[in-house]
């Protein structure tokens, strides 16, 4: 297991995903069946410039993108052996959200392991801003294999 917090460096270690795209910062705990860590919403994001431009907030569904990253994470610490295959979202339930998230806010993002069933892996994860729930969601991914060159 990884000794947090882990850096954006290792973070781009582990996940495929780069700018704009990568939605994880910092991770902060990694748990046996947890991990914990955060998104630093910038003024200057790409997706903040037209959504909306004299209110900007970021986007639901980047939000669910940042919390299945987080459980890549988790799911490449735990399982090394994954480590160049593809983790592919199948599906998204149970999405609700509470709060916007706005330039300045630290999204606080959590997901915990609930089951997985040969390469599929169910998730529940939330994201969070001082204190105040943000989105709730659960995640269904599996691993593939993307074949050739990424």
């Amino acid at each position: 297991m990884a000794d947090p917090p882990l850096s954006i460096e290792r973070i781009r270690e582990l996940l495929p995903h780069r700018h704009p795209m990568l939605m994880v910062d910092r991770v902060t705990e990694v748990g046996e069946d947890y991990i914990v860590g955060e998104k630093l919403i910038a003024a200057n994001e790409p997706m903040l410039q037209g959504h909306f431009p004299d209110r900007p907030i970021m986007p639901g569904v980047l939000i669910i993108e940042a919390v299945a990253q987080l459980a890549g994470l988790w799911e490449l610490i735990q399982h090394p052996e994954n480590r160049g295959r593809g983790l592919a979202l199948l599906g998204v339930d149970r999405a609700r959200f509470r709060r916007p998230a706005v330039p300045g806010d630290v999204l606080r993002l959590e997901a915990h392991y609930v089951r997985r069933r040969r390469d599929v892996i169910q998730f529940v994860g939330s994201a969070s801003v001082d204190g105040e729930k943000a989105a709730d969601v659960n995640i269904l991914a599996a691993f593939v294999d993307w074949g050739g060159e990424p």
